[in-house]
């Protein structure tokens, strides 16, 4: 870890000069991960984990080697539209994550403020913007981003679309399911599709379109046959894989190589040895690099994490027959589009039918809705009897992470859960 730090101490000072050089380290940097994690993983990480830890990072690269057949998006965004055009699909989360990994989200960070970016912004997203604003990462050849919950999401991406001069879509998502409103999606979608068929003078092929979501069909039924069959499995991860989760359940759902990771997911978890520790349901995003949250749930023989409810936002199967209506529905009818208590009640009856010990929700900074719904959340859990963690922190930047308050708090915590079970 001092070896990435030190690295990251002189990308942030060739940076202030020489953007492009740093620009280098950082791709030099990950081809090095990409190596590693292709040829150097740690054996007892599962072969489908070990899969999608070296395609996340190849993807990221990829995006970053050609930013003109790169799409800025964020995870609600329709990405199988995107992938019809041969588009890599970059999210501020993802690229900021990465970052963070170089140890530099504090120095753009500190840049995005200065140029009046607000301090209360989610980290992501600051991090984001102070990566392009600062010249360090090329401008995406699009972006398009929807409506839905986040409302830094449209403010970014209007703020680098325009400071940038990058096409840009926003997609307007009504709360409510009805003809009318999914009609009005779709009319949006033509739209967009219209502006990249202008952008990448190429034409959108329905039926390949159609293809992919009969992938994306594939793959999230493999993925909810694992989730039923790994309740009791041993099968473990780490903070940063399941972070990488959304890569497969988002940002590159629907393509060939996400079908062949659910489809290795499934049958190697059937054959996995039983597991007698405590499991975790988790909710919202991961502080992967946190320290005490990585000693109990990075490869621990005694606590597990079952999944977030993130990779389950929208669990009905998608009508590839008429593409364009279906992708619609999805936008409209995900978790995360309408009240929190939609998503609150959700989590929970997964949390339920999983068997999960206890819930941990952690509470990003800068992002209203985790914070705001967390005593909603928590009358959810009680009425389902689900022991609930409140952790508040970062996901990004180090320097709002107090590591004695989590581990006080996470301590007493599983603790309890270890009353409650017996044990």
């Amino acid at each position: 870890m001092q070896i990435i730090k030190t690295y990251g101490n002189i990308i942030k000072k060739t940076a202030a000069g020489h953007p492009s050089a740093a620009f280098r380290m950082i791709k030099a940097g990950l081809r090095l991960e990409q190596f590693r994690t292709g040829y150097l993983m740690d054996k007892r990480i599962p072969k489908a984990y070990q899969y999608l830890n070296n395609y996340a990072i190849g993807n990221v690269l990829c995006a970053l080697k050609h930013p003109g057949r790169t799409a800025w998006v964020n995870l609600f965004t329709p990405v199988e539209i995107l992938q019809c055009f041969g588009l890599y699909c970059l999210s501020a989360e993802a690229l900021s994550s990465y970052l963070s990994g170089f140890y530099i989200e504090d120095a753009l960070i500190d840049f995005a403020e200065s140029e009046g970016i607000a301090s209360t912004l989610c980290s992501y997203h600051k991090t984001f913007i102070g990566a392009i604003d600062s010249g360090l990462i090329p401008p995406a050849a699009f972006a398009t981003t929807t409506s839905m919950i986040c409302d830094a999401n449209v403010n970014t991406f209007r703020h680098l679309s325009q400071k940038h001069n990058v096409p840009c879509y926003m997609l307007d998502i009504p709360e409510e399911f009805t003809e009318e409103s999914q009609n009005y999606v779709v009319i949006q979608l033509k739209e967009m599709i219209a502006m990249l068929e202008d952008t990448f003078h190429k034409t959108l092929d329905l039926k390949e379109l159609s293809y992919i979501l009969e992938r994306e069909n594939l793959s999230r039924q493999y993925y909810l046959d694992f989730l039923r069959v790994s309740a009791h499995k041993d099968y473990p991860s780490t903070l940063t894989l399941q972070m990488f989760m959304l890569f497969a359940t988002h940002l590159s759902i629907g393509t060939p190589e996400m079908l062949y990771f659910f489809r290795t997911m499934y049958e190697e978890v059937k054959t996995a040895p039983p597991f007698t520790g405590q499991k975790l349901f988790w909710i919202h995003l991961f502080p992967y690099y946190q320290n005490t949250l990585k000693e109990y749930f990075n490869l621990n023989d005694n606590y597990q994490i079952l999944g977030t409810e993130m990779n389950l936002d929208y669990l009905e199967p998608l009508d590839a027959s008429q593409p364009l209506n279906a992708l619609a529905k999805k936008m409209i009818c995900n978790l995360y589009n309408g009240s929190y208590q939609k998503k609150a009640d959700l989590a929970a009856s997964i949390a339920e039918k999983l068997g999960a010990d206890g819930v941990i929700n952690f509470c990003h900074w800068g992002c209203k809705q985790s914070s705001g719904g967390s005593m909603l959340l928590r009358e959810t859990m009680q009425k389902h009897n689900l022991p609930l963690l409140i952790l508040d922190g970062d996901g990004v930047d180090r320097r709002n992470s107090h590591d004695g308050q989590i581990r006080t708090r996470l301590e007493a915590f599983l603790e309890l859960l270890k009353q409650n079970k017996g044990v």
